[in-house]
């Protein structure tokens, strides 16, 4: 599980990473004897099941069983890969780790720094501006004409660029920038054949873009004044650190409400999500423009399997609702669609209507297919051949994209009843449509996939032994020669005690949390959390272990009794292997009957 990182620097990262501290980050923990609780962010709850252990440096929340240690959290949390989750912990430690510590990884790390730290610098001039200067009055004007409240302001942190050639540039040279690395972080640039620069953002409201983990990595600049042909929005171009194609405003806000309402919202702007957001609906994020990309699709399935398309309801919304299909269906998210009626979009809707029908609008969405075979119908005149081979034809290539069967059966019927003729004919007419590129291989489009199936439960018994285990280190020579792996039912308990067992034999045993990032199964993890931080004391462990010993053993050996007693009373068998299988019984017998020695 560690690939990249070898154990020490794991354990380094995983030192200077109080799970305290950074759990305390993310939510309000309360102290609770020596633990720490709070309210499971992994499922719904009303009263605190979520446990953190500073002596075990782990998290366990009874509730939904989820557990682990600093390392396991921020990657459940964040909804990241286990190496971004070192990462991140070790870009907040300061401590290097082993891919970066060649040349060139570090001089790309430095220039990504820099690229960081003169975003998040530029961005407080900004906000200094739009806040307290006189440059910054119309768009003070602006926000308040919109309805943008003073607390959205400050939490997604938008500010103004004053109408100048060189306000950029003269504040990166008073902070002592040097202007190659500013026009690498696409805020400046150079004029044709000299060595001028000017600023690129003049006279706009400025939006910051921010990475998962909340870093301003790039904005979006909405012009204020000027003629007509000035463009409305100016974005950062590409840098090392900003990839308009891998970038959603608003997620590094809106994750955790995404996760919790099981599916995100897909807006157009910066304005409507942030109405959104201000009017409560906050499991919503806008790509940089209208185009909806293949990464964007797979970054949203990190998160949720639904997305539902909320689009302004003028064309050029609508037909990218529609562009959208196949980066949607190429990530397998289900998909529906909300309209908005024209002539709003999301945020004059939010201003004329309210929260709450904004909510009723999203949670009434149809299915992609509904929508699409509506607005086929409204933008071709079905009355005439003409229209109806038009609608036959989109929607054949549409859902024939899908692969499924059952579902291009389905709207072949609803095609039919829209166009007023037989389902055999529009069946007919689809076999005919090849679909416009790849049929993608996919087993269901607007069904979830089914969640993995969830670990068994192990007897009492087993659980009781698993718990000893990891917590009574002096025993575990003992059952090491004493307790015989096959005698335990259970694989997943029989693979906890003999990877404890190794690391006690081979002394690679270090702490808890080195030995949870042994393990890919968040169940097994979250099985051994629980039985770490479960408080009820088991009384006189020693004898509890020799009783559980052997209770194991003699289970072990009734069950091969009773294998070779069925096994004798098959007629097949011979007489001679009746003999030698009765010996063996006995033998088995002899061996219950033996006591094992003592522990300590």
């Amino acid at each position: 599980m560690a690939g990249l990182f070898t154990d020490n620097t794991l354990e380094q990262i995983r030192a200077a990473s109080d799970i305290v501290d950074v759990i305390g980050g993310y939510l309000p923990l309360k102290r609770a004897g020596g633990n720490f609780t709070a309210l499971c962010p992994f499922h719904k709850e009303k009263s605190p099941s979520f446990n953190v252990n500073p002596q075990k440096q782990t998290f366990h929340c009874f509730g939904c069983h989820k557990g682990g240690d600093v390392f396991s959290f921020v990657k459940d949390y964040e909804n990241i890969g286990f190496v971004d989750a070192v990462r991140r912990l070790a870009e907040r430690a300061k401590i290097p780790i082993e891919a970066d510590k060649n040349p060139a990884a570090q001089e790309s790390r430095h220039l990504k720094d820099t690229l960081l730290q003169i975003h998040e610098q530029i961005t407080q001039r900004w906000q200094s501006c739009l806040a307290n200067e006189a440059a910054g009055q119309i768009a003070r004007d602006y926000l308040a004409k919109r309805g943008v409240s003073e607390a959205a302001v400050k939490r997604f942190r938008l500010g103004a660029a004053p109408e100048a050639w060189d306000d950029t540039v003269n504040w990166a040279r008073n902070k002592g920038h040097d202007l190659a690395v500013v026009e690498q972080a696409g805020l400046v640039l150079k004029k044709d054949g000299s060595d001028h620069h000017y600023d690129r953002f003049r006279g706009r409201l400025m939006f910051p873009i921010c990475d998962e983990q909340g870093r301003v990595i790039g904005f979006s600049g909405r012009v204020l004044a000027g003629d007509e042909k000035t463009a409305k929005y100016v974005n950062s171009p590409e840098t090392p650190i900003f990839t308009k194609s891998k970038v959603f405003f608003g997620l590094d806000k809106s994750k955790r409400a995404i996760l919790d309402a099981g599916y995100a919202i897909v807006c157009e702007g910066q304005l409507d999500l942030i109405a959104c957001f201000e009017a409560g609906v906050q499991n919503i994020v806008a790509p940089q423009g209208t185009a909806f990309t293949e990464q964007h699709a797979r970054i949203l399935k990190r998160y949720v399997d639904e997305v539902v398309l909320c689009f302004d309801s003028d064309n050029a919304g609508q037909n990218a609702a529609v562009r959208s299909l196949d980066s949607l269906l190429a990530s397998g998210l289900a998909i529906r669609v909300a309209v908005v009626p024209a002539p709003h979009d999301p945020d004059s809707f939010i201003k004329a209507n309210g929260g709450e029908a904004f909510r009723k609008l999203i949670e009434a969405a149809a299915g992609y297919f509904d929508y699409y075979l509506s607005r086929l119908c409204q933008t071709n005149d079905i009355a005439t051949d003409k229209g109806r081979l038009a609608v036959l034809r989109a929607m054949a290539e549409a859902v024939r994209k899908t692969g499924n069967t059952v579902l291009i059966d389905k709207y072949a019927q609803k095609t039919a009843l829209r166009l007023g003729v037989t389902p055999d004919a529009v069946r007919a007419e689809f076999r005919k449509i090849s679909p416009a590129s790849v049929t993608l291989e996919t087993e269901s489009f607007e069904d979830a996939n089914e969640s993995p199936s969830e670990m068994p439960r192990p007897s009492t018994t087993e659980v009781r032994l698993l718990k000893l285990t990891l917590l009574h280190n002096s025993a575990i020579d003992w059952l090491a020669a004493h307790l015989d792996p096959d005698w335990i039912h259970s694989q997943v308990v029989k693979e906890i005690f003999l990877r404890r067992v190794q690391t006690h034999t081979d002394g690679t045993w270090r702490n808890l949390g080195l030995f949870l990032d042994g393990f890919e199964s968040a169940q097994i993890r979250g099985l051994i959390t629980e039985l770490t931080m479960d408080k009820r004391e088991l009384p006189n462990p020693e004898q509890q272990l020799a009783d559980i010993t052997l209770r194991l053993r003699n289970q072990f050996l009734d069950g091969q009794i009773a294998g070779l007693t069925q096994r004798i009373s098959q007629p097949e068998i011979s007489d001679p292997d009746k003999v030698a299988m009765l010996r063996d019984q006995q033998q088995l017998k002899q061996l219950k009957r033996q006591p094992l020695a003592p522990l300590g």
